[in-house]
């Protein structure tokens, strides 16, 4: 893939939390989708797509510290833009 990914393609790794380092304000406000394994997610918190696998909110668990539990799945992860003209 070309470095120029910021017209239409979003980033190969992204997280929802701004304390990672794979977090890009610019890019989340553009409503990035997911499809992994060819369904539709909605409750991704970051996700890469060369290693395969995103992690996803569990709705009922918090961990010690009050957020969500997330958990990590294996397998083919496509993001886009919704919002594509």
């Amino acid at each position: 893939m070309p470095e120029d990914q910021s017209a239409d393609v979003p980033p190969n790794h992204l997280s929802i939390d701004p304390r990672s380092p794979f977090y890009n304000e610019e890019v989340l406000l553009r409503d990035v989708g997911i499809r992994f394994n060819g369904v539709e997610k909605t409750n991704v918190h970051e996700y890469d797509v060369a290693e395969g696998w995103v992690r996803v909110e569990v709705p009922t668990a918090k961990d010690r510290r009050g957020n969500p539990m997330v958990v990590k799945l294996s397998g083919t992860v496509e993001p886009y833009f919704r919002s594509t003209e």
